[in-house]
């Protein structure tokens, strides 16, 4: 069978696929599938010239080689895949100058230069080759990077150095680079200089490699001052919601100090407060909204000024921590605050408390023990569904206290009891005045510009007073068990007191006259026992009666006809201030104050 007068009549697959297998058939030389027809060689003759072609080459060769140019394969069929390009093939030099960022290439310990991209000469100039980088590249010097470079050629470990700042010169600003440092391997140029050395061992270098970060560090810094912006807002709203100034007790003296938490830390919602409640009673506040930022600062001035409005009805410390309780949870659901409220009465000499899930107080006797108030006595404010309760603790002239919030004492590496240890220590040895106490403690316990939360502090002190201070400060009380015979003597008991007292002649008369109305008043509406109390400090004088009643009694207008209703409306109008409370025994004290003359 002559293969090529039948092969053209077949269509191309069919075509093609009997020409491969007559290729494959034994004796056959194969020829590879991407080679061009090779015609069979000629013979030659003797002198050289090629013999005449055989019948079978002649017919074997030409009508085959018409066939597949008359129906050509398609290309897959005929021209081998195309590879895929690869990395080896790609100029190193052509690569580094189209990249955004920075290049040099420096070798040897002098840190010769080698190479700088397009991208390096834009922003420093161009740079001569071979010079060192002292000399060549000094811009490296001043960013501090050639100690580095000497680090990675030496430890074959790349290095980076984050966020150098590069002058701008000519440009419109100055621009940010986090440079990288790589040790690398570059190869000699020109000849070997050995002809018989097949190659030449390359040089140790660094590859610089500087991104511009500039759009970052920007983004990054407008962030910082937006927060710090926010942070001072946060600060200011926080302080005006502080007291600007603390009220002073006659008998105690009282300092506190809050300082917000380090530039990282946002403000929190520490409070405090000192409020006069009559009498000579005091109430301290202290307390800790948990949070941070603007919101807790807020809800933190909303419970002060609760406070204050519920201290002036003149409630046992647990009523108000009940009050707030309840308010707190109507101010924010999810916001959860600690405090602690405390009544100081100088003439019980104690300290009557109630603790909403706050730190113990810590009360430092005058011989300098330290011990705490006990457990808090009830849950943090704005749980809900909890009945709070009082206790008290003795602090009697000489004695001193100090409430304060987690910030001083509470590390993240320690537990809070072992804050309470350190801060009982420090408090046994701070000696001085209220505000002097409160710097040795914020010391005592580290706390610095930088600490992550903010701080409050309150320390109290009853002092104990000696000499012409001591002649300032008196107490008189009368047993008063009713009957006609009760009003004259309370009346001859406040005038021999207060002459004693070498009050003005005004001044003891209006102190008589507020002694029988309220003793009057009592007699007709309270029940026994009945006690007349009357009490002088540098800065007034306080007439009080108790009784065993616990209607308080109330200011209102009396018609002319009516025999009764002035007395109270007498006491508070020649009185600086007067007011009434009830009393833990189930009475109520009546009372009223007088202002005493400066110098």
């Amino acid at each position: 069978m002559i293969f090529t007068r039948w092969s053209a009549k077949l269509p191309g697959t069919q075509r093609r696929a009997a020409a491969r297998s007559d290729r494959s058939a034994p004796g056959t030389p194969a020829v590879p599938p991407t080679a061009a027809p090779v015609p069979p060689a000629e013979p030659a003759t003797a002198d050289g010239t090629p013999s005449a072609p055989t019948a079978a080459t002649t017919t074997g060769s030409v009508p085959a080689a018409r066939a597949e140019h008359a129906d050509p394969a398609p290309s897959q069929d005929r021209t081998p895949a195309t590879l895929p390009p690869t990395v080896d093939a790609l100029s190193v030099h052509d690569i580094l100058g189209t990249i955004p960022a920075l290049v040099a290439v420096v070798y040897g310990p002098e840190h010769r230069l080698a190479y700088v991209n397009g991208a390096y000469a834009s922003v420093f100039g161009p740079r001569p080759a071979g010079r060192t980088a002292r000399e060549a590249l000094p811009e490296l010097d001043a960013l501090g990077l050639l100690p580095l470079m000497d680090q990675v050629l030496r430890s074959g470990k790349p290095r980076t150095v984050k966020s150098r700042k590069v002058p701008g010169g000519d440009r419109t600003r100055d621009g940010y680079y986090t440079f990288t440092c790589t040790p690398i391997e570059v190869a000699a140029s020109g000849p070997a200089p050995d002809p018989e050395v097949a190659c030449v061992a390359p040089h140790k270098g660094v590859l610089v490699f500087g991104a511009e970060v500039t759009d970052q560090i920007e983004s990054a810094e407008r962030l910082r001052v937006s927060e710090a912006r926010q942070r001072e807002a946060a600060v200011t709203l926080q302080r005006s919601l502080l007291p600007q100034e603390l009220e002073q007790p006659d008998d105690l003296c009282v300092a506190a100090t809050y300082q917000p938490g380090g530039t990282d830390a946002a403000v929190g919602g520490d409070w405090y407060d000192v409020i006069t409640l009559g009498a000579g009673r005091t109430a301290l506040v202290i307390g800790d909204v948990m949070g941070r930022g603007v919101r807790a600062a807020a809800v933190m001035g909303q419970l002060r000024t609760a406070v204050r409005a519920y201290a002036r009805l003149d409630l046992p410390p647990h009523e108000v921590l009940q009050l707030l309780d309840g308010l707190a949870a109507e101010i924010d659901a999810s916001q959860i605050a600690t405090c602690v409220y405390a009544v100081h009465d100088p003439n019980e000499g104690r300290l009557v408390y109630a603790s909403a899930g706050h730190l113990p107080i810590l009360v430092r006797d005058p011989d300098g023990t330290v011990h705490r108030a006990a457990e808090p006595t009830g849950p943090p404010l704005g749980t809900g569904g909890w009945l709070h309760t009082s206790g008290s603790v003795p602090l009697g002239p000489g004695s001193s206290a100090v409430l304060y919030t987690d910030g001083l004492v509470e590390r993240r590496d320690k537990d809070i009891d072992h804050g309470v240890e350190a801060l009982e220590r420090a408090f046994a040895g701070a000696a001085g005045a209220p505000d002097i106490v409160c710097d040795r403690l914020l010391r005592a316990l580290g706390i610095t510009a930088t600490h992550d939360d903010d701080v409050a502090i309150l320390v109290l002190q009853h002092p104990a007073r000696t000499g012409h201070d001591a002649e300032l400060f008196h107490n008189a009380a009368l047993e008063l068990h009713g009957g006609t015979e009760a009003a004259p003597r309370a009346r001859a008991f406040a005038s021999g007191v207060l002459a004693s007292w070498r009050f003005s002649p005004e001044l003891h008369d209006l102190g008589v006259l507020a002694a029988s109305e309220l003793v009057a008043n009592s007699l007709q509406h309270g029940t026994p026992p009945m006690r007349l109390r009357l009490r002088r400090t540098d800065r007034r004088l306080i007439v009080e009666v108790t009784d065993g009643d616990d209607h308080l009694p109330r200011r209102r207008r009396a018609e002319p006809a009516d025999e009764a209703g002035r007395g109270i409306s007498i006491v508070a109008t020649i009185a600086s201030s007067w007011g009434s409370r009830r009393t833990p025994g189930g009475g109520k004290a009546v009372w009223c104050e007088f202002a005493l003359p400066r110098g």
